[in-house]
């Protein structure tokens, strides 16, 4: 039985922090003193109980032929002027009926914040679904309502870009368990008017695929034409190929493995231990009690950060240079650079990114393996029903990452050889870490350019020869 859905507007939930932007930057408001390096401590503020958000006034079938309130008027010949793509439309998909978790838990009444920015052809057959990574979101190519930032792959999607708007219908939602409009534990549980906080269902990466493919259907598409996303994304991408093989025509796993290393999962750890420990966590009840444990998750950030670059990256940007000073000062106050820039990045990021949600999410990557269903053979679970899998393949890793390897992308590809599935593989050669692919990497974007040109092709859809 399919899940009965309703559409909603998006409210503007997030208040606008930031400061004008300066040399370049953009100035983010935080408790946190740069002067000082470190956190003053937060005053306690009265607990209170939150009320839970309105219910969606209309309810809709999820039919292809339901009608919406956004409309998606089928594309006509050539490219839609720029004014009809750009931003992307931000609603919310409402699931009414309960959707079975892999922990076996049921969850309703659950939302998913998305975006969509192009336009949907006449057979629905461009459409190219983008799944962000740990710590991403939804707003992929305009200003982050919170940060004020470009978005997040602002240099790989838009129009004339490898994942061409004026060509392709991409969507992009926040992932199940998130905490920028898709429902997670810093929401209220309509059960007790309270959030959600650590009595939120544990969810997977099957879990938050199952959640966009209500979304999918509720846009009347069949069969997407490619899936894409880069480190947990790419988790998500191959949940996709896995889970529905006649779904998706085209999937780009970037940066990625089948299941979460030893080592990946004990960093994940340390972040969540961090957290943990602040005092202000209160067991995860903190928006209860009016606190927010933003040391423990500014801790967790920059050790997680650190990770998403290379050695020779920390040392081309900042080497053993001091922080505007002319010597050490036998302290212990941020007299590197690299020291000053990972607390910088711990500051900015408690300022757009729930904690619980951290734990949540870190966790769902630390669950995933993608094996564990097919016996225990990564070769079967790209055989679904004992055939191989129709789709098509190119899987891309960079070769200073150490977060994601390479030795994982080759992994899968050599189970994808082992049944004869159409898979292409290129490893990049760069020094910027696992963040290379959210970065300006021409070799990259040439690649996906390729790749999509090609699929779309043996697609039947209209290839334009624009390389970026």
């Amino acid at each position: 039985m399919q899940s009965r859905i309703v559409v909603v507007r998006m409210r503007r939930e997030i208040k606008e922090n930031i400061d004008t932007p300066k040399a370049g930057f953009v100035a983010i408001r935080s408790r946190y003193d740069p002067a000082h390096r470190r956190f003053p401590p937060r005053r306690r503020k009265a607990s209170r109980r939150l009320e839970p958000l309105p219910k969606a006034r209309s309810a809709m079938s999820a039919s292809p032929t339901a009608p919406q309130p956004f409309p998606i008027t089928p594309a006509p010949d050539g490219p839609a002027p720029n004014d009809q793509v750009m931003p992307g439309q931000r609603v919310r998909l409402a699931v009414e009926r309960p959707m079975r978790l892999d922990s076996g838990i049921e969850i309703g009444g659950f939302q998913i914040a998305y975006q969509t920015y192009g336009r949907l052809n006449a057979d629905k057959s461009n459409a190219i679904f983008i799944c962000h990574a740990l710590t991403g979101d939804h707003f992929v190519v305009e200003k982050h309502p919170v940060t004020g930032k470009p978005g997040w792959w602002e240099m790989l999607v838009g129009p004339g870009k490898p994942v061409d708007t004026d060509r392709y219908f991409v969507i992009c939602s926040n992932v199940l368990g998130g905490c920028l409009g898709s429902t997670g534990p810093k929401d209220i549980d309509p059960a007790t008017g309270q959030p959600y906080g650590l009595s939120f269902p544990v969810v997977t990466i099957g879990d938050m695929v199952r959640a966009q493919k209500l979304l999918v259907e509720h846009l009347g598409i069949e069969k997407l034409f490619c899936v894409i996303g880069g480190s947990m994304g790419g988790m998500q991408v191959l949940q996709w190929a896995v889970a529905y093989p006649e779904s998706v025509f085209a999937a780009v796993p970037i940066a990625t493995a089948a299941r979460h290393s030893a080592q990946n999962i004990a960093f994940h750890e340390v972040g969540r231990q961090a957290i943990m420990a602040d005092p202000e966590w209160r067991g995860g009840n903190y928006l209860l009690e009016g606190t927010r444990p933003e040391a423990g998750l500014a801790v967790a950030r920059m050790a997680a950060h650190i990770t998403y670059l290379s050695e020779a990256a920390l040392h081309r940007k900042f080497g053993r240079n001091l922080q505007d000073r002319k010597s050490i000062t036998y302290g212990f106050d941020a007299d590197f650079q690299v020291e000053s820039y990972l607390r910088y990045q711990g500051a900015a990021f408690v300022e757009r990114f729930d904690a619980n949600s951290y734990l949540y999410i870190t966790r769902a990557m630390d669950y995933f393996d993608l094996a564990a269903d097919a016996g225990g053979s990564l070769a079967n679970a790209f055989r679904p029903g004992g055939k191989t899998t129709p789709v098509r393949f190119c899987l891309a890793s960079f070769s200073s990452d150490w977060l994601f390897p390479t030795s994982e992308s080759r992994a899968i590809v050599h189970a994808l050889n082992a049944v004869a599935a159409n898979v292409s593989f290129v490893e990049i050669e760069t020094d910027k870490g696992h963040d290379a692919f959210l970065l300006d990497e021409p070799e990259f974007h040439q690649v996906i350019h390729g790749f999509l040109e090609g699929c779309a092709e043996h697609r039947g859809l209209s290839v334009r020869r624009r390389a970026r």
